[in-house]
């Protein structure tokens, strides 16, 4: 049986017995009426980016040229200890959307198309049903298909919150920065010089004078050096990108008005960065302006988590963030206390199989794995076209690593690990069987099976079972046609999946209009001549469309 955890400890049963309650119905009624008035809600802003740790100038980085978000956290918080919960993009994208673990909605192994429990909503669905003007460029790389209901505008062919219909509209824009993602740090000499051309000659990074910083458990070699000035390079480019947007921000005078979220989806793009739960995968930027409620050059030492952004967001919203999510409201007036313990897992990767759970609180790391057979250097297609990867297996095959960086070659792998991050952050130094340590081992692995038990770790479960409860026989079910009742000239619309979700378009002569999301009962549309509805629910495949006449 497969478990789920609220956000206040209560446990629930999910997918084949599921019974969750939630307070209102998307597919036939409304989210009734925010907390704060439209003037007194703020705009939402993210500026997200890929596959970088804290490697910003206002996070001390000797090398960065990133005065954009350096700003940024001047006039703002910057958050020390912010971490995703695994260490690769979409298994931590699906938890972002829904406020819940990847492991408590069986979204963890890496492309991988799940069905979220019927209770599961896409918190920006939230914000937009309530009022909220929402906006996504461009990706949504979940886990599960997005659903129409999500977004006002998807994709790149839009301009944001410049497009709402109403300017005084409460908007929520995420805008994603793919040019620091792991795959361009090895895009080639020809790409790399547009790079340079962008950010000007005079702020490439010299593999020379970046090498003092290269991690510690990789080989300093000219190709780890080379990927790692690219690495800082990219970087560059992605503030400059991030200025850009906060410029226009500045421009269109919704500035003050604003809460900015910069974060970034995992850590470094680099080996044993990317999709790894060591810090170097796990540790991230996370930068907040809002001002007047965030102080200005403030720093927040406590302990962070990405899956905290949605409870946050819809908090800051004024709206009632429903029990299933896990992660803690972070800003404004509901803001709630520091938990003692993070969590984070890793599991299939592409190809490769894997199970690691762990915990860290603000200095120690705990890792258990759960298959210490199958070694670190297991090897991944795409991760491996990395030239410094394939000099750190080259130098392994000819013994000629030093210190720790044999450690990710160690067949088998230890069942525990335990680091003092403090003393040793790049986590080189396993001290599981020091005997100094041995309580904090046995605290720290308390405090990982309880997380496990309190989130419902569906990891434990074989992947192919698993998407066999979501998907017997392999199939993607389908959301039931909505129906469309029409009383007077009022409209109601109605589908019976559980679930589910329900958008519109109207057509006036003969243009059709966008997608609306179905919230409440409404007037018929003035010159309205047809009207076209489909349902939709995260994981299943949408409703047929159907039209009805409304002259």
């Amino acid at each position: 049986m497969i478990q789920l955890s609220n956000r206040y400890g209560h446990t629930l049963r999910s997918y084949t017995l599921i019974v969750l309650l939630v307070a209102m119905s998307f597919a036939e009624g409304g989210m009734g009426s925010p907390a704060f008035a439209d003037e007194q809600r703020p705009n939402i802003l993210w500026i997200s980016c890929e596959d970088i740790s804290p490697n910003l100038g206002c996070y001390g980085d000797k090398h960065a040229i990133t005065p954009n978000l350096d700003r940024l956290a001047r006039e703002g918080a910057r958050f020390d200890r912010a971490f995703t919960p695994a260490g690769v993009c979409a298994v931590v994208r699906s938890s972002v959307i829904t406020g819940m673990y990847a492991p408590a909605i069986g979204s963890q192994h890496m492309r991988s198309l799940i069905i979220p429990p019927a209770p599961i909503k896409a918190f920006a669905e939230t914000l937009r049903a309530a009022g909220y003007f929402t906006t996504n460029r461009s990706k949504t790389d979940y886990q599960f298909a997005p659903t129409d209901s999500i977004w006002d505008r998807q994709g790149n062919g839009h301009k944001d919150w410049r497009e709402r219909p109403d300017p005084s509209q409460p908007f929520f824009s995420v805008v994603n920065i793919t040019v620091c993602h792991e795959s361009q740090i090895r895009h080639g000499e020809a790409k790399h010089a547009e790079v340079i051309q962008k950010i000007g000659s005079e702020n490439q990074h010299d593999p020379v004078v970046v090498g003092d910083t290269v991690p510690d458990y990789l080989p300093n070699t000219a190709s780890v050096r080379k990927n790692w000035a690219w690495y800082h390079d990219n970087i560059t480019l992605m503030d400059q990108m991030a200025g850009e947007i906060l410029d226009r921000l500045e421009k269109d005078g919704l500035a003050d008005k604003t809460l900015v979220v910069f974060w970034s989806d995992h850590g470094m793009g680099m080996p044993r960065g990317k999709r790894w739960i060591y810090d170097s995968g796990t540790l991230v930027p996370m930068i907040m302006r809002w001002p007047g409620k965030i102080a200005e050059g403030s720093t927040r030492e406590d302990l962070v988590n990405t899956v905290d952004l949605a409870p946050s967001m819809l908090s800051v919203a004024g709206l009632e963030v429903p029990d299933y999510m896990q992660g803690r409201i972070l800003i404004g007036d509901q803001r709630e206390p520091e938990p003692s313990h993070l969590f984070f897992h890793r599991d299939r990767m592409d190809e490769a199989i894997e199970l690691q759970r762990g915990v860290r609180d603000r200095r120690w790391k705990y890792i258990r794995n759960f298959q210490p057979d199958i070694p670190y250097a297991q090897h991944i297609d795409y991760m491996d076209q990395m030239p410094a990867m394939q000099d750190w297996r080259r130098l392994a095959a000819a013994q000629r690593l030093v210190g720790g960086q044999n450690n990710w070659f160690k067949s088998p792998k230890p069942i525990e690990e335990l680091y003092d991050t403090k003393n040793d952050p790049w986590e080189l130094n396993n001290l599981a069987e020091d005997p100094q340590q041995a309580q904090r081992l046995i605290a720290m692995r308390r405090a990982t099976e309880e997380l496990q038990e309190k989130l419902g770790d569906t990891g434990m479960i074989p992947e192919a079972v698993l998407m066999e409860e979501m998907k017997p026989g392999g199939v993607t079910p389908v959301t039931e046609r909505p129906s469309i009742d029409i009383v007077g000239d009022n409209l109601s619309l109605k589908c019976a999946t559980d679930g589910s979700s329900i958008v519109y378009q109207i057509k006036r002569g003969d243009q059709w209009g966008r997608w609306n999301l179905f919230t409440s009962p409404f007037k018929r549309p003035n010159s309205a001549d047809q009207i076209r509805v489909k349902a939709c629910r995260l994981g299943y495949r949408d409703s047929d469309v159907i039209t009805e006449n409304l002259r």
